[in-house]
């Protein structure tokens, strides 16, 4: 499979109000294949989602360049979609006018956009909820509505910023094997960002994992277990523990005290 986005000595440094500057990313080099199933692991300040929405276009980076479909990423582009932790639904606007909403903006006829939306939410789930406003669902739903939203306008490469974080225990778990459902079936490039090593191992085709502030890439493992996943299966927790091991390792507490 060829490179669907190439990242290459890429860094990132913020500078605040009071002209303070913040390093949030060092010497980041990542290549993505087309079709992969990419989850970004690391503590908290490691640059995660820095690094995606770098990935998206929707920030630039301080140094270092980034190709996505084999040509220089200038900002957002069609051929990709961002899920964040927080819906982002608009209130004002029904489910199915929520989902369809990429597909309005790209001028699609009504009854087209509502075929597809409508096609869309009947894989999530939540076709009885069609006319409903983002308040009457559930956690669980807004987020279906608004991978849904995501998926509707068909890309090639979605990034997903933590859109479980907030999910009780059984509703993630839900949503994982959905997604794994979506990806196996739609063969698209999926990078998720994360906290959870085991929703990392349980998800992914490959785990990379990030440093703390200034974040850099300590770690790059190819999970090599057959979906669906056991998460008691002995290769499962030795994945899990090698991970886990890594986190906790020097190399986390010298980039803590950087």
């Amino acid at each position: 499979m060829d490179n669907i986005v190439e990242i290459n000595g890429l860094s990132k440094i913020f500078v605040s109000e009071k002209k303070q500057a913040v390093q949030a990313l060092r010497d980041v080099n990542l290549d993505i294949k087309d079709q992969e199933f990419v989850c970004l692991i690391g503590p908290s300040g490691s640059g995660k989602s820095t690094l995606l929405r770098l990935m998206e276009g929707l920030i630039t980076p301080t140094t270092g360049t980034i190709k996505v479909m084999n040509k220089p990423l200038k900002g957002p582009i069609p051929e990709a979609a961002m899920v964040f932790q927080e819906y982002s639904l608009f209130p004002w606007r029904n489910i199915i006018d929520n989902v369809a909403l990429g597909l309005e903006l790209r001028k699609v006829p009504k009854n087209k956009r509502y075929e597809i939306a409508g096609k869309i939410l009947e894989r999530f789930g939540i076709e009885d909820f069609y006319s409903s406003f983002p308040h009457e669902l559930s956690g669980g739903m807004k987020q279906r509505a608004a991978i849904a939203r995501a998926i509707a306008i068909s890309p090639q490469i979605l990034y997903m910023d933590e859109p479980f974080g907030a999910l009780d225990a059984f509703t993630r778990f839900k949503m994982q094997k959905g997604l794994i459902s979506f990806w196996l079936e739609e063969k698209r490039t999926i990078v998720f960002v994360t906290h959870s090593v085991e929703e990392a191992v349980f998800l992914g085709t490959r785990v990379i994992a990030m440093s703390s502030r200034p974040g850099r890439i300590i770690g790059d493992y190819k999970i090599d277990l057959p979906y669906p996943r056991d998460r008691w299966n002995e290769e499962f927790g030795t994945y899990f523990k090698e991970l886990m091991t890594l986190m906790n390792s020097g190399d986390i507490e010298k980039s803590m005290a950087f």
